[in-house]
């Protein structure tokens, strides 16, 4: 299984834990970094992951996420097919920057794309993308059961 975490599911674990939301969500994005960490799963990088969380304003926090980034078995680089697919799912309603992480999630045969951005779960679900897309609660109940 090759997964792909964008930069929010990277960011749960140190999230105020105090909503449960939040809490059940950093619990599944751990999970799925035991399975990672013990080679049952792969995580998938990218040259977006680095840049997103380069531009975390708090330096401690950055430190810690790019920790998590750093369990992917490789990285994707940005290249012109990817900017281009990037183009065509801005053109279909994402932003920028997460059009560039669907892209290369892609582009790395990724099993599936995780975000707890509900806004980026809708518009992928109009945006015709190459990747299924899920929160990682549901998806790993989904995956487990």
């Amino acid at each position: 299984m090759r997964v792909y975490l964008d930069v929010c599911c990277l960011n749960r674990p140190f999230d105020d834990q105090s909503q449960e939301r939040i809490r059940l969500e950093a619990e599944a994005v751990l999970a799925v970094l035991r399975r990672v960490e013990s080679g049952v799963w792969e995580l998938v990088g990218s040259e977006a992951v680095d840049f997103e969380i380069s531009r975390l304003p708090d330096l401690e926090r950055s430190q810690r996420v790019l920790a998590l980034a750093r369990l992917a078995i490789g990285k994707v680089t940005l290249d012109g097919a990817i900017a281009r697919r990037a183009a065509e799912l801005v053109s279909n309603g994402l932003k920028p920057l997460d059009a560039l992480h669907v892209s290369c999630a892609e582009d790395a045969g990724a099993d599936v794309f995780l975000t707890t951005d509900d806004r980026l779960l809708r518009a992928l679900r109009r945006a015709n993308a190459g990747v299924p897309a899920n929160n990682p609660l549901p998806w790993l109940n989904e995956v487990l059961t």
